[in-house]
């Protein structure tokens, strides 16, 4: 499978909580990352997602925001994501920025150049990932 979502999180279901529509995922990653997807009720049943059950998280590198000092910031997003920049790519438009994650394993967010630079990212600066839930793309194997 070739995909173009950068960032791919293998790991298992750890609870899936059933809506009304949709589903709430939770997943836990290979490394240890905790990620919540939100999902329709369908994709739940034609994924055959329960706990236990292998599972890759994609988020686009685009639906992931940057955050410096967030300690006491209240978010909405239910994936917040902490680690050290390794890499800042800068181009005229957009930055690519990779955040390195306790256990392994990295995180890519890609914002605009401005951003970036009005932030001072730089490798070795501690950085959050935030992506919401509805943001994350479930995958099973077939």
């Amino acid at each position: 499978m070739k995909i173009s979502a950068r960032n791919v999180f293998p790991g298992k279901v750890t609870q899936v909580k059933i809506g009304a529509v949709n589903s709430e995922v939770d997943l836990t990653t290979n490394s240890g990352v905790k990620i919540v997807a939100v999902v329709t009720n369908e994709s739940v049943k034609s994924l055959g997602l329960a706990v236990g059950r292998d599972v890759m998280a994609l988020i686009k590198a685009s639906s992931v925001l940057v955050m410096l000092e967030g300690k006491d910031v209240k978010l909405s997003a239910r994936n917040c994501l902490s680690g050290k920049i390794t890499k800042v790519a800068e181009g005229p438009i957009s930055a690519e920025v990779s955040i390195a994650l306790p256990g392994g394993g990295a995180i890519h967010a890609t914002i605009t150049h401005d951003a970036a630079k009005e932030l001072g990212l730089k490798a070795g600066v501690a950085a959050t990932a935030v992506f919401k839930a509805q943001s994350v793309i479930l995958a099973v194997s077939a």
